[in-house]
């Protein structure tokens, strides 16, 4: 240890971050230990650039200019593609096990008053099932259907990665092969003080770290040798999705072969889109700059963009993104082994971080945002790919995320848009579902992945002739 702790302080010091040591001397031996294992762990070269261009200088990346919409697959039928053979192709993608399904669930259920992580959540309208088993039986569905194993690949956070094995093993991995789940945790970056530029201690052994951001998915699946494991065992394309969203397509085959074989997609990464309800809507919006799509962030567009309408009233930028995207095995090691490094660039944010202050030892716990996170964007990724497509799906099948606990995108707008989607399937078949006078199912409808993954799985099943208002049914 003293070897250690030597080389540790000289380096600290030649960074300006002396003070991380301040209370080395109060430290029991094991908590030492913790402390340098974390600090060997940081690159402050890294870190030093970051720190000068996103902490003191505060330098941002420049809006593209001449940015137009972006073209995509439309979902409505008779367009111009070939639904049909692009199914047909990502099909048998998935009979030749090429394609892996992968979540990022890296987040806490903080914000929904849960504790514990958050695919654990208990997001369906009836059952009240988690998020990982909705995940896990469209996998089972998956498999049974096209008869080869999907492989699913779970990023993690340092803060929930225990707790997630755990759940999982408890739940005897929802009927899938322990085997073929392959967890790990996302990386962290330390959280920077913004006035002074120094990192922070959240107590006197440890220094205060965020995740490196939804962009350091692609670098962990690298890190964790899952891009290795995939290519080992045949693994062309990667079903990305992120955890908050139980009606999110884990495995799409139009999606897929969309992404393989489109003439305009170079299958290095594709992504999903739905139509904005509004101007304002908080998801990014994909569009075109410079020959490559890219997604301008919600908080970003100026209001000129963002409001301009098209000669039917409908606005013009309207590709909103969900997080969901098809990547390519090949694409990911490439960005994130590159000759330069990693690929993707960091992005600051404002936060509020309680820290241990050096001089008294007292915790200070800010009222005001006091530091800069820094990470990484996955959708940073799209500009790098060779050419990227994207692919328009309904916002009532795929996107009912739960990230708030009322308002929106919260569990009560899920299970009502869980229930219009149920109802639309049964629908389909002639059921009689009723509906209020905003034409929202009035009933509580769960449909499991185990029964149907699409409204035609329903027609082997003996259905109701009709649904009562007010009626709980789970199929």
């Amino acid at each position: 240890m003293p070897d250690r702790l030597s080389s540790i302080r000289a380096t600290l010091d030649s960074y300006g971050q002396g003070h991380l040591l301040a209370f080395w001397d109060e430290l029991d031996e094991a908590h030492q230990a913790a402390l340098l294992t974390q600090l060997h762990g940081i690159d402050f070269d890294q870190l030093q650039v970051l720190i000068e261009t996103l902490v003191v200088r505060t330098q941002q990346a420049e809006r593209p200019r001449d940015v137009e919409p972006a073209p995509y697959y439309a979902q409505e039928p008779g367009s111009t593609y070939d639904a049909g053979h692009y199914r047909e192709v990502g099909e048998e993608l998935l009979r030749a096990g090429k394609v892996a399904a992968f979540t990022v669930a890296g987040g806490q259920g903080t914000r929904l008053g849960w504790k514990g992580p958050k695919g654990a959540y208990p997001a369906t309208v009836v059952t009240g099932s988690p998020l990982f088993r909705v995940f896990a039986e469209q996998i089972l569905a998956n498999q049974d259907r096209y008869g080869k194993t999907i492989r699913w690949y779970i990023l993690t956070s340092p803060a929930n990665d225990t707790p997630t094995r755990a759940f999982i093993q408890d739940n005897r991995c929802f009927g899938l092969d322990r085997r073929n789940i392959f967890m790990f945790p996302q990386a962290t970056i330390p959280s920077i003080e913004a006035e002074t530029g120094k990192l922070l201690l959240t107590d006197k052994g440890r220094v205060a770290v965020n995740p490196d951001g939804h962009g350091g998915s692609i670098k962990a699946l690298v890190a964790s040798g899952a891009i290795d494991a995939m290519l080992a065992r045949g693994v062309e394309h990667i079903s990305y999705f992120q955890v908050d969203n139980p009606l999110v397509k884990v495995i799409d085959p139009l999606f897929i072969g969309l992404h393989a074989a489109a003439p305009d997609s170079s299958g290095e990464m594709s992504s999903k889109m739905v139509r904005k309800t509004s101007p304002d809507e908080k998801v990014g919006i994909f569009c075109r700059a410079d020959g490559k799509t890219i997604v301008i962030e919600y908080s970003d567009p100026p209001d000129e963009l963002a409001q301009q309408r098209d000669d039917d009233g409908r606005l013009r930028f309207c590709a909103g993104s969900i997080a969901v995207h098809m990547l390519g095995v090949k694409f990911v090691k490439k960005l994130a082994s590159g000759d330069d490094g990693f690929a993707l660039p960091y992005h600051r944010a404002e936060k509020i971080v309680p820290y241990v202050d050096t001089k008294s030892a007292e915790l200070i716990q800010p009222t005001q945002p006091n530091a800069v996170k820094m990470e990484t964007l996955v959708f940073d990724a799209l500009p790098l790919a060779e050419s990227s497509i994207v692919y328009e799906t309904s916002r009532i099948e795929e996107f009912a995320p739960i990230k708030n606990a009322q308002g929106n995108d919260s569990p009560a707008t899920s299970h009502q848009l869980q229930s219009d989607r149920a109802g639309r399937w049964l629908e389909a078949h002639g059921v009689t579902v009723p509906r209020d006078a905003d034409g929202h199912v009035s009933a509580r409808i769960e449909i499991s992945p185990l029964t149907a993954l699409e409204p035609n799985d329903l027609a082997k099943l003996d259905l109701p002739d009709t649904i009562e208002p007010g009626q709980t049914i789970a199929l």
